[in-house]
């Protein structure tokens, strides 16, 4: 059953979900000019593989700057867990919104330092 979801910018159709392992792919298509709200995901890693036409991914840095990358047929980017981003449609596109949350390795906090 193929289950696609209107979008004030176009509609998202998730592909693969609930995965042994937290990973989902959505096929997503966006009107020309349809653009996301300004957003971030706590803990989600968000990639973007255009399939056809062309997206802009704004990207606002810590820093207080706002990154732009421009993806055509073939393009992927990714974005971090915890940035805030958007994207617009400069074109009538298709693309693969895949999402994913990393271990942090480094996520230790420690109260002591242990010790003998």
């Amino acid at each position: 059953m193929t289950i696609i979801e209107g979008k004030v910018w176009g509609s998202t159709e998730p592909l693969i979900q609930s995965l042994p392992v937290p990973l989902e792919f959505h096929r997503i298509k966006v009107d020309q000019g349809g653009y996301c709200s300004q957003h971030k995901h706590q803990s989600k890693f968000n990639a973007f593989y255009v399939i056809s036409g062309e997206l802009e991914i704004k990207r606002w840095k810590d820093y207080g700057l706002c990154d732009s990358t421009r993806l055509f047929a073939g393009d992927i980017t990714i974005v971090p867990a915890g940035e805030v981003h958007m994207f617009i449609a400069h074109e009538e596109t298709e693309a693969l919104e895949i999402y994913w949350t990393q271990l942090n390795h480094n996520d230790i906090q420690r109260e002591n330092t242990g010790g003998i």
